[in-house]
């Protein structure tokens, strides 16, 4: 998707709004381009003193589209963006105005830190906060209506230089595995023409679309995302008939939108289709630099929420918005590479060769094995407990699928040295019509949370809601210690100027070892069987089924050692993440605990006692007519029965809720042990009411109406 300036094909085709490629060469001088374009593609130090010169070009360009604003945009521990717009034109004294946009504008900005999660690094009122120009990732304009602001994609950071963010840490721990997998590269003797090495995703996001007039009508879907109450619908997603199906006209409508406007943005979409629930969809662009792909992702998610008004829609991001309904994830398609594009998680043909390839595979499996407790941390959340471990997605347990080919290198070399590798061979399809297909030498295991995929790794446990630098930035930070260790290990084995010989030899040793030591993680078969669990156990891999169970594994003194010592967090900001994420999660179930109440007490509950007034006049009119009210008496029984441990079941909810513990981690105990459950039971008593109370009654949409209305 790139052209030779640097630019992506798709954003040019479509009228550009990025400040990139030749748009930016169109507005900057050649050795200002030159030199701003080195730091976009190999991460060269920025010259200070082409600021003001960009800062001009980047005006112009910007008023051109009809902008008259500016905006730092970053990415706080709120897990969305944010954005404070400051106009072009400055006051002057004799009443008039001027066009000012400066360098130093460009690169700090200074928004108020106060009210944003900072897990402790400032108190609410230490409120000097600092962004910082990012010109790593293009500028951008972003239309909200008819109203375009020039955006630039900036760091944020507390006065003391803290990480505010997560875009600071994520730019950290690319810049380990880069100095981490150069040293690797060096002892193969590749690293030649290489400046840096990046780590690269394609991040796929599923979503729901339901009517707007449903959503207006639910408490649950306004205020928390999801539905806190529903009865299944007859049918759900038993006969398959949505997934890859037509996509309704409505659907497309929106697609068409998003997809426009994401290539204006310069955000690579390839790819769109039903997913597997009634209502459910999918994007996924191509590859990219995890920095801009990050920064894409988090603009899609904005392009969804906004096109959907356009089309009467909106766009649920929820990891579980139906319960019983497949959920949503962001399947986060993660690799590495030289700046000069050689993808060092490729096999090529001849895998069991490619020792270098085997290094990089074993350097990823041996970080997933030694920290599959962090990498479970960093999906963790309210809404992804709902998902995880629901046989829709993968478990809460971190295991690796690598496929039939690599899995057979890996017993070939822990038994000695490789000496094939599998081909998948040709599929004869039994039709002289239709074509002969090449087979892949493995399957693909989609029940797996950390599956590779050809010359990737699918971390499918991401969250649909989730800001993808967060995962990245402990993917990439355990899987720099692991290339720190290996090449430590090799420079000691094979030393400066060893010949070809002793490189084989060492590197065939210490993979033998990797292996040995780390397969364990390993695993093929189905992760959603039971049989899997318990192996899981036995093989002592972390099962942490809950956030509240999975967040503390993050701060644990080997935690903050590692990242330390990679320059990725430092002791204060780790804790301060942990503390951000338990309070969002506490805050997040006391939210919806109160949305559940407040729907129970001024809806379900009328409508319960309404339908007990119709039929207790029922039986008064079946008995007075001497007619048998046997089967009415019990259904009002019955009624009454439900509605009245449902008024119990409130209080147990709102005694639940009120519960003040005496910090974020025991209060997440509680959350989990006492007021979810305490939920569950409360939406069981409701679902069961819905169930027999009729059309004319329930005061709510119903999920037949919500999952199957086009």
């Amino acid at each position: 998707m790139k052209n030779s300036n640097g630019g992506t094909v798709a954003s040019e085709a479509f009228g550009c709004r990025t400040f990139s490629g030749a748009v930016m060469r169109n507005y900057l001088p050649e050795d200002v381009y030159r030199k701003l374009k080195l730091t976009m593609e190999r991460g060269t130090p920025l010259d200070p003193a082409i600021a003001g010169t960009v800062a001009a070009g980047m005006k112009k360009w910007a008023m051109e589209h009809g902008a008259t604003h500016y905006t730092h945009w970053f990415q706080p521990l709120t897990g969305s963006t944010a954005e404070k717009h400051d106009a072009f034109l400055t006051p002057t004294t004799d009443g008039g105005a001027i066009e000012r946009f400066s360098g130093d504008q460009l690169v700090q900005g200074e928004p108020d830190a106060s009210s944003f999660p900072s897990g402790g690094i400032r108190e609410t009122f230490e409120a000097r906060g600092y962004t910082a120009w990012d010109a790593t990732s293009p500028a951008f304009i972003f239309r909200t209506g008819d109203t375009p602001t020039l955006c630039i994609p900036t760091a944020f950071v507390s006065w003391t230089g803290e990480a505010l963010d997560h875009k600071t840490p994520l730019l950290r721990s690319i810049q380990a595995v880069s100095q981490h997998a150069l040293r690797i590269l060096r002892v193969f003797g590749t690293h030649v023409g290489v400046s840096q090495v990046i780590t690269t995703i394609g991040c796929e996001q599923e979503y729901f679309l339901v009517d707007r007039a449903f959503y207006d009508r639910r408490e649950d879907l306004r205020l928390c995302g999801r539905t806190l109450l529903g009865a299944p619908a007859a049918k759900g997603h038993q006969l398959d008939d949505h997934y890859f199906g037509a996509i309704p006209e409505r659907a497309m409508a929106f697609m068409s939108e998003v997809e426009q406007r994401a290539y204006e943005l310069g955000v690579p979409l390839k790819t769109r289709h039903n997913e597997v629930a009634p209502n459910q969809f999918e994007f996924a662009p191509v590859f990219e630099n995890a920095n801009v792909a990050t920064d894409h992702q988090m603009q899609i998610m904005q392009l969804l929420r906004t096109a959907a008004e356009h089309h009467g829609l909106v766009c649920l991001l929820h990891e579980k918005p139906f319960a019983g309904i497949n959920g949503s994830g962001k399947h986060n398609n993660w690799s590495i590479a030289t700046d000069t594009g050689v993808n060092l998680l490729d096999p090529r043909e001849e895998a069991h060769t490619n020792m270098q390839f085997l290094v990089f595979l074993l350097a990823v499996v041996r970080a997933v094995d030694l920290h599959a407790d962090l990498l479970r941390a960093a999906v963790a959340s309210a809404g992804n407990d709902h998902r995880l471990g629901a046989n829709e997605a993968p478990p809460a347990i971190i295991s690796i699928y690598l496929g039939d080919m690599l899995s057979d290198i890996l017993a070939q070399l822990e038994k000695g040295a490789p000496r094939a590798t599998k081909k998948g061979g040709q599929l004869h399809l039994g039709a002289h019509t239709l074509p002969q297909l090449p087979r892949h030498s493995g399957d693909r295991n989609r029940t797996s949370p950390f599956a590779f995929t050809g010359n990737k790794f699918e971390f499918r446990a991401v969250g649909s809601s989730q800001n993808i630098a967060w995962p990245n930035t402990v993917l990439n930070t355990i899987v720099a210690e692991s290339l720190d260790h290996i090449a430590t290990q090799l420079e000691k084995r094979v030393g400066r100027s060893a010949g070809p010989a002793r490189l084989e030899s060492a590197v065939k040793g210490l993979l033998r070892e990797l292996v040995r030591q780390h397969k364990r993680i390993v695993f093929d078969g189905d992760n959603y069987s039971a049989e899997w669990h318990a192996e899981a156990a036995r093989r002592g891999l972390p099962i942490l089924k809950t956030t509240a169970d999975a967040l503390p594994a993050l701060a644990a003194k080997s935690a903050v050692a590692l990242f330390e010592k990679y320059g990725v967090l430092t002791r204060r900001e780790l804790h301060a993440r942990v503390d951000v994420n338990l309070e969002k999660y506490n805050r997040t179930v006391g939210i919806e605990a109160r949305a559940l109440v407040s729907m129970l007490k001024r809806e379900v509950l009328p409508a319960a006692l309404r339908f007990q007034t119709e039929l207790g006049h029922s039986v008064g009119a079946l008995q007075a007519a001497n007619v048998d009210a046997r089967e009415t008496k019990a259904q009002l029984e019955y009624v009454v029965d439900l509605t009245g441990r449902l008024h119990r079941q409130i209080e147990v909810v709102e005694h639940a809720e009120a519960h003040k513990a005496d910090s974020p981690k025991t209060h997440a105990e509680h959350v989990r042990d006492r007021l979810l459950p305490a939920m569950a039971e409360a939406r069981a008593l409701s679902d069961a009411l819905e169930q027999i109370i009729p059309d004319d009654l329930w005061p709510l949409p119903r999920y037949a109406e919500m999952l199957f209305t086009r």
